[in-house]
């Protein structure tokens, strides 16, 4: 018994095709797709790696703080902020002066 291919289910193939398509090529380049995915990723990336460096930046800078403060005050520490803020020494020291 032969089957007979009946043009509404040629008809409802091919619109089943062209929709397959054109969601698979949305999938891939259509604006939320593959490579924005890709994009999106990197992007996230260099975000988290700038979130690191400033959390370091960050630590380091509530180190220096807590030297200062009155209860645990370095006396180095305040020497040398005051003479990078006063801009003042002594005749006889060398100054170097850095930028961080």
């Amino acid at each position: 018994m032969a089957m007979r291919v009946h043009k509404f289910d040629v008809a409802v193939s091919c619109a089943c095709l062209v929709l397959m398509g054109y969601f698979g090529w949305h999938a891939f380049s259509g604006p939320r797709g593959h490579e924005y995915q890709r994009r999106l990723a990197e992007k996230t990336t260099a975000v988290t790696e700038e979130l690191n460096a400033s959390m370091t930046e960050r630590k380091l800078l509530e180190a220096r703080v807590t030297l200062l403060r009155p209860e645990s005050l370095d006396p180095d520490m305040l020497d040398e902020m005051a003479r990078s803020t006063l801009a003042v020494a002594r005749p006889d020291e060398l100054i170097i002066i850095q930028n961080r």
